[in-house]
């Protein structure tokens, strides 16, 4: 599942990739595809920016993760049914690097996409 998470997020950001790229291309007059570039380009930079947060939002994350870890060491020494616990923790560090990896992509193709508008905007 968790790769099927990884294919889906890789192929819409390929669609948005090759719209951008095909939308852009197609259009004959140079004010039309200006403006449409700089649009995708205001765009791409509010996606960046919520992408970027993301990440704000991960690192606060990894540090409850290492407190959880932190606190629950004498715990785990004592007394049983921790175990649910640790796999609470497992799960969490899981989705936070999974979420991390899905921004770097999303960072990737935005990245892509900020070339083509540039390119469409500085060709004539």
């Amino acid at each position: 599942m968790v790769f099927l998470s990884f294919v889906y997020r890789f192929l819409t950001n390929f669609a948005f990739m090759a719209l951008v790229y095909f939308s852009l291309n197609f259009m004959e007059k140079y004010p039309n595809r200006a403006i449409l570039a700089i649009l995708v380009l205001v765009y791409s930079g509010m996606r960046a920016a919520s992408t970027l947060r993301a990440f704000y939002f991960f690192q606060k994350i990894e540090k409850l993760e290492a407190e959880t870890r932190r606190l629950q060491a004498p715990i785990n020494d004592g007394s049983g049914g921790t175990s649910a616990r640790k796999q609470i923790v497992m799960d969490v560090a899981r989705l936070r690097r999974d979420g991390e990896l899905k921004s770097y992509m999303d960072l990737f193709f935005l990245a892509l996409i900020v070339l083509l508008c540039v390119a469409a905007i500085m060709r004539q």
